[in-house]
């Protein structure tokens, strides 16, 4: 299948930004040191990617609405997905999950590449609540120091992905699918 050839609706995902469809879309972003989790049921057809840029959620005053603002941390995202999928009725064994990004790409004071950078955090983070919440984590494609873009069809699970190199992107890209 060529990705860009095709005639569903598309979606670009920005950072802090996190997308839910029943009906087949393809959805596309560009990851730094940001990260995409993407989780799709076979069973009900349904997809999801959100687009994280920030390792945990912090805010102690949490409000009953959800504030787009929110959407912007790896944690409280993967929670928001994951909360959409149990309204489903989608039972956590039947949701397949993908990772991808986190590139070394930006940089705290002090930081040293690959063991605390903002990407690297942001990989544990997700990692750790995908761990916790007894997800299949299927594939990931995360870290380096390049980043990525990502097309995600929302009703197969399919992620086309293509690794950035100094501001083009490398000819041939690489199709993860359900195992």
């Amino acid at each position: 299948m060529n990705p860009l050839k095709t005639k569903l609706p598309v979606v670009y995902l920005k950072p802090g930004e996190m997308y839910t469809a029943e009906r087949p879309t393809m959805v596309s972003t560009v990851l730094g040191s940001c990260v995409s989790v993407t989780m799709f049921s076979r069973h009900l057809g349904v997809g999801a990617i959100c687009h994280g840029f920030l390792p945990k959620y912090t805010n102690t005053k949490h409000c009953d609405s959800h504030y787009m603002e929110d959407f912007k941390y790896v944690d409280y995202s993967i929670m928001q997905m994951i909360e959409g999928f149990d309204k489903y009725g989608i039972k956590r064994s039947e949701i397949k999950v993908k990772l991808f990004g986190g590139a070394d790409a930006l940089f705290l004071h002090g930081d040293q590449p690959g063991i605390f950078s903002v990407g690297r955090q942001n990989i544990l983070t997700a990692i750790q609540v995908i761990k916790n919440e007894r997800l299949n984590l299927i594939i990931s494609d995360t870290g380096g120091m390049r980043g990525r873009k990502l097309i995600f069809y929302t009703h197969t699970g399919e992620v086309f992905l293509k690794r950035l190199k100094q501001g083009k992107y490398l000819k041939k890209p690489t199709l993860f699918e359900e195992s």
